[in-house]
């Protein structure tokens, strides 16, 4: 029966005869058999017997087998199959209760799989799946790791937007370095097709009175204003329905802030937030209740209800002066064994760290730290048509978690640069967690990172912090768990934050072991991947093949483990081993898998992550692992590793 079909689909394109390469990846695109060129080019190669660049109906079929039909599936298939040969839709219901781990699974729902794949018709009409429907299933989209149910908006959307994971994107016009690259309208687009919610925008004067958007006092170039939010407003909710906030590091003069106001207003329209929700006076509104909405954050003069009395009124030429609020503090060096009560104080007020010396016995030696309290505070003019669009994103400069909590309205958000978050993230973990329940924190990249390189973000996002910003541009190991992340929730650049770092009562700290934690057992077995990427460093499809499975959350959490190497096979390597982790704090956790070819050389690849010398990254995906997945799992691998 199978060899009937076979024949039947494939007969007419050997009607002239052999076919070529081309002609071969065709017609397995058309047998629905996703193929890798390269590996389809090694096996045809390998298969051409008269070595003339044209093969035989018999050729392909072998070439086929290799290709379509491999050995773990069809162990799998065999497992659940009577005869090996056929799986009746009982069969299919185990293998997709026991494997699959389908709980609430009908006879419809199986006989629906098999319409969709069985591509026999006469095992289709008998409600049966072959080995050929087998594994067209296998490698389909419904077979992928990440949770089906996840792909779209399930969650909650109706809580204040300090509740929820933004995804945040800093100095988004950049598409390269932060010194020398290009500034680009790609970036804003790349960002928003990625589900990112938060864009980063630096304003200064230019030329004919209009804003122009670069880094300031570097070497990278610039692009206009308007045509960057001409492009937001054409790209912001082609991915998702919710909010996208714009974040103004702005550094123009009072003229060309009204310039950026009326841009704002003319191109944005009635997708730009210029007035308080009627339902949301003194609370931030859902990011249901700004569906569809823009909001500008920046610096801003007086309060929500001064700016709602002034709607309609000229405000050309109005200016105020307020505090600046910069995105720059100042780098120190790391010395845990020094830190003092005075360091640990130092938070309390704007202040330069530098190193102190002294001279004993005609040697400098280093004394400790000299801290230099910033006498005058530098202002800005604001103008007030800018200062009147910003509503429920007010920034304000970060002093102290005391000073927040006395002072801090509730449209109030702070920027912290990494370097500083991370030394409260280790001396007063609880009180950071405290404060990104009421506001919304945004954390930034140092400013040496000139290379556009990217911090580790699950630290930020296990104190709760909603806008952790990265360097979208920039692959590796901080842009994988970014998207891992926010893949979650539909893709819609919001992900509810775990119920304990919502709740006021909750005392959670990352950097504790939980003391009611119900931690569960996560099991992985490996089977194998097929057609990964060769070796760049060989001149066949070979590779030394290996994958590192890593979990990412709460420091307790983290851990990875590797296979063993699988020599020169990046076609069909298998594995089949299995991998046992301990999750305390599933909610916070994600975990990442990464190819890797292992690289038989003298030289030094530089590495992606520390531990692994001597590898060539592949390929690596991210995923979170479910807030509401408990007890013990166990996930299999019969799908190829996506490079």
């Amino acid at each position: 029966m199978e060899n009937k079909w076979f024949l039947s689909r494939i007969q007419e394109d050997f009607r002239g005869g052999k076919i070529n390469l081309d002609k071969t990846v065709k017609l397995l695109e058309k047998l629905d058999i996703r193929c890798h060129v390269v590996h389809v080019k090694y096996i045809f190669k390998d298969n051409d017997r008269l070595k003339q660049g044209r093969i035989t109906i018999e050729e392909f079929r072998a070439i086929y087998r290799i290709i379509a039909h491999r050995e773990e599936v069809f162990e799998i298939f065999s497992a659940y199959s009577s005869n090996r040969k056929i799986l009746s839709e009982n069969n299919l219901i185990d293998f997709l209760k026991q494997e699959q781990y389908a709980i609430e699974m009908s006879t419809n729902f199986a006989y629906e799989i098999i319409k969709k794949y069985e591509p026999i018709e006469e095992v289709r009409k008998e409600r049966k799946m072959s080995f050929e429907g087998f594994t067209r299933y296998m490698d389909s989209s419904e077979c992928l790791l990440f949770k089906k149910e996840c792909t779209k908006v399930y969650q909650d959307m109706t809580h204040p937007l300090n509740d929820y994971f933004i995804s945040s994107s800093h100095n988004t016009y950049l598409i390269s370095d932060q010194l020398l690259g290009r500034s680009d309208l790609w970036g804003y687009v790349s960002a928003l097709v990625k589900g990112c919610r938060c864009l980063e925008i630096d304003c200064w004067d230019g030329a004919q009175n209009e804003p122009v958007v670069y880094h300031g006092y570097t070497l990278t170039s610039k692009i206009s204003f308007k045509t960057v939010i001409q492009v937001i407003h054409k790209y912001a909710f082609m991915t998702s329905d919710y909010p996208v906030v714009l974040s103004l590091e702005n550094h123009c003069s009072p003229s060309q802030q009204e310039v950026m106001a009326d841009h704002l207003q003319t191109i944005l329209g009635d997708a730009l937030l210029s007035d308080m929700l009627d339902d949301f006076p003194d609370t931030l509104p859902s990011p249901e209740a700004l569906k569809f909405k823009i909001l500008v954050k920046n610096k801003k003069i007086g309060t929500l209800k001064e700016t709602r009395e002034r709607r309609g009124s000229d405000k050309h030429g109005q200016v105020e002066e307020c505090e600046d609020d910069n995105e720059t503090e100042p780098e120190e060096e790391e010395d845990e064994a020094k830190d003092s009560d005075a360091l640990k104080d130092s938070f309390a007020s704007d202040v330069f760290l530098i190193k102190e010396t002294q001279e004993k016995d005609g040697e400098m030696k280093k004394a400790g730290r000299l801290l230099i309290f910033r006498k005058k505070t530098s202002k800005v003019k604001i103008a007030l048509a800018l200062s009147d669009l910003v509503i429920y994103t007010k920034s304000e400069k970060f002093r102290t978690f005391q000073h927040a909590r006395m002072y801090q309205q509730f449209n109030e958000n702070n920027s912290i640069g990494e370097t500083r978050a991370r030394k409260l993230s280790k001396l007063r973990a609880h009180e950071f967690i405290v404060h990104t329940k009421k506001f919304i924190t945004r954390i930034y990249p140092k400013a040496t990172r000139t290379d556009s390189s990217n911090y580790n973000p699950q630290e930020f996002w296990n104190l709760g912090c909603q806008m952790v910003a990265l360097n979208f541009q920039t692959p590796g190991l901080p842009m994988d768990l970014q998207i891992g992340k926010f893949l979650d929730n539909g893709g819609s650049g919001y992900i509810l934050k775990p119920q304990f770092l919502r709740d006021d009562k909750s005392n959670f700290n990352p950097n504790e072991k939980p003391k009611d934690s119900n931690p569960f057992t996560l099991t992985i077995r490996l089977i194998s991947g097929i057609q990964l990427p060769p070796s760049n460093y060989s001149s066949s499809n070979k590779a030394d093949t290996l994958v590192i499975i890593e979990i990412f959350g709460v420091p307790d959490d983290q851990v990875k483990q590797q296979t063993r190497v699988i020599k020169k096979n990046a076609f069909s390597p298998r594995w089949n081993e299995t991998f046992t982790f301990i999750i305390h704090m599933p909610e916070l956790a994600l975990i990442r898998f990464v190819v890797e070819n292992q690289v038989k050389s003298s030289h030094d690849y530089r590495k992606e992550h520390e531990g692994w010398n001597q590898t060539e990254v592949r390929s690596s995906d991210s995923f979170f692992l479910p807030e509401e997945k408990t007890g013990s799992s166990k996930l299999s691998f019969p799908d190829s590793f996506q490079a």
